[in-house]
């Protein structure tokens, strides 16, 4: 059986002199083999990750496995205590998302500090899984980023059925830099040519045994295919492979949203497809009809009626030939 050693690291510091700390699960073979780098709870109230952390700490801890495995179950202390996405301006007012900031900075920001420290074991890796979650209406899927075969490979081996292909640096459009996407952990860790995914487990803040189940799964695949553990890759089948951040159809008015009878997760959807209805609950003036723009895979939508103009009503994904 591997040893196993916890170490409790300080990520930063608050105003206060508290540590923001968290713990690093460290699994070491008997064998040579490479190191693979998991880490769960970046978003803090995405925890079906961390209690896939935890079963994969009975599989590891019970049985024989080569090289290392590092894992991390809760990244980001300061969402995760506060159930969010980010945190708010006063603890960081310039990095607000971890997941913006890597590879950190150990002389920056609080979260800039946090993705320093950790980007000492990531940046080390031979391969890295960021475990996410979504929304409670999402298929499960797996990012990689665009042009980098060995992610794309990492991808498919999870084995789940939908993979999106996410365009980087001068491949990506005007929306993704200004959304700070370049300073993503995955995106960070494939230009230094480490393998990575984020697989998007789907559902937040309630544990979901589907989801959990595919998570487990997943990193099984992961660790077999790069010879940690013994066993053989399970896939589903041939996975769809798509691109993100293509297909959204977002909210033009504040409102609330009626999704339409009939839609479901997993639809193939037509150009001009309705999904649903932003209307005024005071006047009940129909004020959007929602409608896709592209041919796909309908592969999450909002349940919460309540709709802010910008937020995201469905999003779509646009196949790939190849």
């Amino acid at each position: 059986m591997p040893d196993h050693v916890t170490e409790r690291v300080t990520l930063a510091r608050l105003p206060s002199g508290m540590d923001v700390a968290t713990t690093v699960h460290q699994y070491i073979g008997a064998g040579t083999g490479p190191t693979v780098y998991i880490q769960a709870a970046q978003h803090g109230r995405e925890i079906n990750g961390t209690e896939v952390c935890r079963r994969l700490h009975n599989r590891l801890t019970g049985g024989r496995m080569a090289g290392k495995v590092v894992v991390v179950p809760v990244a980001d202390p300061l969402t995760f205590d506060r159930v969010s996405y980010t945190t708010p301006e006063s603890i960081d007012s310039v990095n607000s998302n971890m997941n913006r900031c890597w590879p950190g900075d150990e002389d920056g920001t609080v979260h800039e500090r946090m993705a320093a420290r950790l980007w000492e074991y990531a940046g080390e890796a031979d391969a890295i899984v960021d475990l996410h979650t979504g929304s409670p209406e999402m298929l499960t899927h797996v990012v990689y980023t665009e042009g980098h075969e060995a992610s794309r490979t990492l991808a498919e081996t999870f084995g789940v059925d939908l993979l999106l292909s996410e365009p980087a640096g001068e491949d990506a459009n005007h929306e993704w830099k200004a959304r700070g996407f370049d300073g993503k952990l995955r995106v960070v860790a494939a230009r230094e040519d480490i393998p990575t995914i984020t697989p998007e487990l789907a559902h937040n803040k309630q544990f979901v045994e589907s989801a959990i189940d595919a998570g487990v799964m997943g990193l099984l695949n992961v660790l077999r295919s790069l010879a940690v553990i013994e066993g053989q890759v399970i896939r589903s089948g041939e996975p769809t492979i798509a691109r993100n951040h293509l297909g959204r159809v977002d909210a033009a008015a504040a409102g609330l949203f009626r999704v339409d009878d009939g839609i479901e997760l997993g639809d193939h959807v037509a150009p001009g497809t309705t999904v649903g209805t932003v209307y005024d609950p005071t006047t009940y003036e129909a004020l959007q009809t929602a409608t896709v723009e592209e041919a796909g895979i309908l592969y999450a939508l909002t349940r919460e009626a309540t709709v802010n103009a910008g937020d995201r009503l469905a999003s779509v994904a646009i196949e790939r030939d190849i």
